[in-house]
């Protein structure tokens, strides 16, 4: 039995913990009832008041020391959902709302996870980078031949917010876990 206490980096808007395309169902059924932690916090997507909601999880994580920060890339370089046009890698909030990219909403019904993009919610809740980095470890996954060049782009870009997974190369406590066909030098 696992005896920690989880976390999870990023939550859709106005979704139910019930939804399949809710990160909370996904991690629940793969990650909380496997490994049955002490504790895993979620992000509530559905709660009534969303700015009260980022202030209660950034008290959460304010009392825990992350140790291990487990997350992937998205198509257009987003981590969490720090989408290239609000991430901030001096972000002075811990958790923050955002609204998702075109690309995002794309990659989540290429994922099957929604009908179509109209029902991908537009606005979702979101770990900042500062508060990703502030991890003691981080592991990212880039997976697949449809992430070779977001892969190219994180290591051979310039270290900029306009493709946050560049921050990745500033962190001696990273590291980007790539598949053969993710990876193509």
């Amino acid at each position: 039995m696992v005896t920690d206490y989880f976390f999870h980096l990023d939550e859709y808007l106005g979704i139910a913990a019930d939804h399949p395309g809710s990160f909370r169902y996904y991690l629940y059924h793969q990650v909380e009832k496997p490994l049955q932690p002490r504790q895993f916090y979620y992000l509530a997507g559905d709660a009534q008041q969303p700015l009260k909601e980022c202030d209660r999880y950034r008290n959460l994580l304010q009392q825990q020391t992350i140790d291990l920060c487990m997350l992937g890339i998205g198509d257009n370089g987003h981590l969490a959902f720090n989408e290239p046009s609000v991430a901030d890698f001096n972000d002075p909030q811990v958790v923050k709302l955002v609204k998702l990219e075109a690309k995002t909403r794309q990659q989540q019904v290429n994922g099957g996870y929604f009908g179509d993009l109209a029902a991908v919610p537009s606005y979702a809740y979101t770990l900042t980078i500062p508060t990703i980095c502030a991890a003691k470890r981080v592991f990212c996954l880039a997976g697949g031949s449809h992430k070779t060049q977001v892969v190219r782009q994180t290591l051979k870009q310039a270290i900029a917010p306009n493709f946050p997974a560049t921050i990745l190369r500033t962190l001696p406590h990273a590291t980007l876990f790539c598949d053969r066909d993710s990876f193509d030098n």
